[in-house]
């Protein structure tokens, strides 16, 4: 009897060992590490894959490989195809992670009822067919070309996938999922290594799409060893609080387009709605003007939003003065204070303040510095700013505005939703003959007590 090879893996990372300890040396996690059992395949069982002809299998002259017809699959979904780059690429694998209950196989079977024309099957390892057909009546969508399959065995699945020959394949989860190859349960780390590399192996072979649906850690994460988002062509993370209905499609990884794109979604009773506008969930309708609150003209990828930032600056009562910062990097906050203190004079070093950014998102688009500023300073003065202006500048270490990128985008958003006013850098147009005519008013400042002078702050 041949003796059973194991290996001790860490379920964070993926490092492997020769034998057990309790830290991982490689991530720094404790109690991470287990025992894992490694089975290779026997002589004479034959792959399905390996009858595949394929045509990578010498070396060729970069000039000599055959580009063809390069084409995007239209999902039907204006916002997955944004954030893909145009839309599904054939032989992509996309690796989609979001919490428990945040919409990831609802968005899937969604697009999977949607693509009329195309065979889709969708493979599911945690929900029995009748509860996949239920979700679908849901949604309200029909497709005779979309099949089910609730199965977890990858070789099983791979010969239903050869007879049935999709266009398309979805799999919810690749946690799920258990290759014979590998004697350890599913979801441990030498399970989804190597179910994602067949997978893998069958999206190229054969120029069909994959879609992995992956689980998170409590730390925010895709579970699993940190090379499945190395293997895979693209990841997208699915965003939102479970308590709202609005979801963040966002790109992490985009072999095929940009990773600075996202996707806004509403949930609803019959499935992920698609807000075309993300300015009406980003800024909150009010029937007055209040302190504290200043609209920014950010953007995300090629998309220009107007998002709403939101103040408080109060008396410390505790001694050390608090910082917080929702949606914001907390130390360039720090900066923007310091920027107050030392260039305007504001002694705000003694107070409490907290940022936020509302609608949910995390902005790092510097552009919107000249809105907290204004924010602050409102908050801090307790006069209110008025919701037809709109913001969008960078703010340097000597007060000084900076220009920003595709500052003709944000304006002509801000003009399209009625504002009436945009404070931008003086730097953005260089003189002011050169700035081009536009229905809103556009101020051009060149240091921020310049704005606070406009502002009566």
């Amino acid at each position: 009897m041949a003796k059973v090879k194991t290996t001790f893996a860490c379920q964070s990372c993926g490092s492997t060992y020769a034998k057990w300890q309790g830290k991982c040396t490689a991530c720094g996690e404790w109690n991470t590490i287990v025992e894992e059992v490694i089975e290779k395949q026997e002589k004479g069982e034959v792959d399905w894959r390996e009858s595949q002809e394929s045509s990578s299998g010498k070396p060729r002259k970069l000039r000599e490989v055959e580009v063809g017809e390069s084409y995007r699959i239209d999902s039907g979904d204006s916002e997955l195809n944004r954030v893909l780059g145009g839309g599904i690429t054939p032989g992509s694998l996309v690796l989609m992670g979001g919490e428990p209950g945040i919409g990831k196989s609802t968005l899937l079977l969604q697009l999977a009822i949607k693509l009329k024309g195309w065979k889709v099957l969708y493979i599911s390892g945690e929900e029995s067919e009748k509860q996949i057909q239920q979700r679908a009546l849901r949604l309200g969508h029909e497709n005779e070309d979309c099949y089910i399959l609730t199965e977890t065995a990858t070789h099983k699945v791979f010969h239903y996938i050869k007879e049935l020959q999709p266009d398309i394949v979805v799999v919810d989860s690749i946690q799920t999922m258990q290759s014979r190859t590998i004697e350890s349960t599913p979801g441990s780390v030498s399970q989804i290594r190597e179910c994602t590399a067949e997978f893998q192996r069958f999206a190229k072979e054969t120029n069909t799409p994959v879609f992995l649906v992956g689980h998170i850690t409590k730390d925010g994460h895709i579970a699993g060893p940190k090379i499945l988002e190395h293997i895979v062509d693209t990841v997208l993370q699915f965003e939102g609080d479970r308590n709202h209905v609005y979801r963040i499609l966002r790109t992490i990884k985009n072999r095929f387009g940009s990773t600075a794109e996202l996707g806004l979604y509403e949930m609803q009773g019959n499935g992920l709605r698609i807000v075309e506008n993300p300015s009406e969930i980003l800024i909150t309708q009010k029937d007055e003007n209040m302190g504290g609150v200043a609209i920014a003209a950010t953007m995300e990828g090629m998309r220009p939003m107007l998002i709403e930032v939101q103040a408080l600056v109060s008396t410390a009562f505790y001694g050390t003065p608090q910082r917080s910062a929702t949606g914001f990097d907390a130390k360039r906050l720090n900066m923007l204070l310091a920027v107050l203190e030392k260039r305007v004079g504001v002694n705000i070093g003694t107070k409490d303040v907290f940022l936020n950014i509302a609608g949910g998102l995390r902005v790092e688009d510097p552009a919107i510095d000249l809105a907290i500023v204004a924010a602050l300073m409102s908050s801090y003065q307790d006069v209110a700013i008025s919701m037809k202006y709109a913001f969008a500048g960078e703010v340097g270490l000597s007060g000084e505005v900076r220009a920003v990128n595709r500052v003709e985008q944000r304006i002509q958003e801000a003009e399209k939703l009625g504002f009436e006013k945009i404070y931008i850098s003086k730097y953005n147009f260089g003189k002011r003959n050169n700035m081009p005519k536009f229905k809103i008013e556009v101020v051009p400042i060149a240091k921020v007590y310049e704005l606070l002078k406009h502002l009566d702050l």
